[in-house]
Parts: structure tokens; C-alpha cells; sequence
């Protein structure tokens, strides 16, 4: 089953940073990328295969300060 995740995203500025943001989330293991924009990604993600804060720290990883939004 697939539950859906929003993150906000600070530290996005253009189209180059959306596409970093995706590229790290599509590398998480259970993890589809629904929609990326500027300061927000959406996903939904397999519970069984991820975390919502592994996810977040995918994006922090890669430079950007990434929380669950509720």
C-alpha cells in the first residue's frame, strides 16, 4: 500500500533544483515522486521499503532543508 507524503523544501530557487530534488527521491528505495515544484515535492512511498524521514534526508543530503509538511 502507498501512502502519501508532502514535503516542504527550503533553499529552491529554479528548474535545476527541482530536478536534483527529484533525481534524490526517485533513488530512495519505495519511494514514487508524484510532483516536485519550487519549496515543495509530493510522493507517496511504500512503508515497508521507507521512512518519511529517510525520505526528508534525501533531500537534505543533496543541500536543501527538506520537513514534513502535516
Amino acid at each position: 500500500m502507498s501512502t502519501p507524503l508532502t514535503l516542504k523544501i527550503e533553499g529552491m530557487h529554479c528548474d535545476g533544483c527541482v530536478r536534483r530534488v527529484t533525481a534524490a527521491l526517485a533513488k530512495v528505495e519505495g519511494v514514487e515522486v508524484k510532483a516536485v515544484q519550487v519549496g515543495r515535492a509530493e510522493v507517496s512511498f511504500d512503508a515497508a521499503k521507507a521512512a518519511p524521514e529517510a525520505i526528508a534526508a534525501a533531500v537534505t543530503k543533496i543541500g536543501f532543508a527538506a520537513a514534513l509538511e502535516s
